[in-house]
């Protein structure tokens, strides 16, 4: 400390943003370098094209446009439907018991409902999109709905849920919920956690039910963390093809039902070797998921409440 503080706090910061810098920006900025050429990913050869790709983004209608229409939908999807239910179920395990001696309680045994919520957290994309894949699959093939669904006598897709064009994307979208919420509920309830039981307390004694504590109190106090949430999970939106290319035919099919724009960078990257115009694809979906967070701080901004 005796050179000053800020050059002991610079000694301290040149490590990490120096590792930051040459694993996160540098490949950034190198995946623009590459979008302005024409590499193709197996020479050590290319040449400066300046705009090209971008100007050719959506030259493939095919595979480009449904791509940008399916990653479209899970982004409207994905965070509307995993914050409705996190918040849901993080209020009745924190709040949605009975008042016990005049006390707001969450429901019974809630510690052990949290912890079978979160399960999913522990396993990797790849084991939920295996797990899920099987319980999808067609009867012949020990499909877990299909079969339940046959039993009952309801009819279900002959050749299961994921070759089917018009249930595939809804299934992943599904799986992608299941695997979110219990995080969600658990980043809910954490932030319920700081929240006065007296506020609560007050609005039963003035008369307000369930839903108006939660609208009324609850949910301005948690605008933040869902403000926080809807962040990640858009970024999650826009980065799903993992899961895509784990669990459906041809990796986005069948018939490109379940394309997102990951898959095609994948596809034109190490399928047609069009390394560049990959590259592009992801300095856009970059630069999307980048607006995505300045719009929703900036849109989503209230007047901060104090306890």
């Amino acid at each position: 400390m005796k050179h000053g503080k800020y050059p002991f706090i610079l000694s301290f910061l040149a490590l990490p943003v120096g590792l930051y810098a040459w694993l996160v920006i540098v490949p950034f900025a190198q995946a623009f370098q590459i979008s302005l050429t024409d590499w193709s990913g197996s020479s050590n050869q290319f040449n400066y094209i300046g705009f090209e790709n971008y100007a050719n983004l959506f030259k493939d209608d095919r595979l480009v446009l449904p791509a940008i229409r399916h990653t479209a939908i899970i982004l409207v999807v994905l965070p509307v439907v995993t914050i409705a239910l996190g918040l849901f179920f993080a209020f009745m395990l924190n709040i949605g018991g009975r008042s016990r001696q005049g006390r707001i309680e969450g429901v019974r045994g809630s510690r052990f409902h949290k912890i079978v919520f979160f399960f999913p957290q522990v396993l990797s994309v790849a084991i939920i999109g295996i797990l899920w894949k099987q319980v999808y699959a067609p009867e012949g093939f020990g499909g877990l709905i299909t079969g339940a669904l046959r039993a009952v006598g309801l009819p279900a897709p002959a050749n299961g849920f994921l070759a089917d064009k018009r249930f595939v994307l809804a299934s992943v979208i599904a799986v992608l919920v299941w695997s979110a919420v219990g995080f969600y509920l658990v980043f809910f309830s954490s932030a319920m956690a700081s929240i006065p039981r007296d506020l609560y307390e007050a609005g039963i004694v003035d008369g307000a039910g369930r839903f108006q504590t939660f609208f009324k109190i609850t949910l301005p106090l948690l605008w933040d963390s869902v403000q926080t949430a809807w962040i990640y999970l858009s970024i999650i939106a826009l980065d799903v093809f993992v899961l895509v290319y784990m669990m459906t035919p041809d990796r986005g099919g069948p018939d490109g039902a379940s394309e997102v724009v990951g898959g095609v960078i994948w596809k034109y990257a190490f399928n047609k070797g069009e390394q560049a115009f990959a590259s592009a694809l992801g300095v856009v979906l970059f630069f999307a998921a980048l607006s995505l967070a300045v719009v929703a701080l900036r849109f989503g901004r209230r007047e901060r409440i104090e306890l």
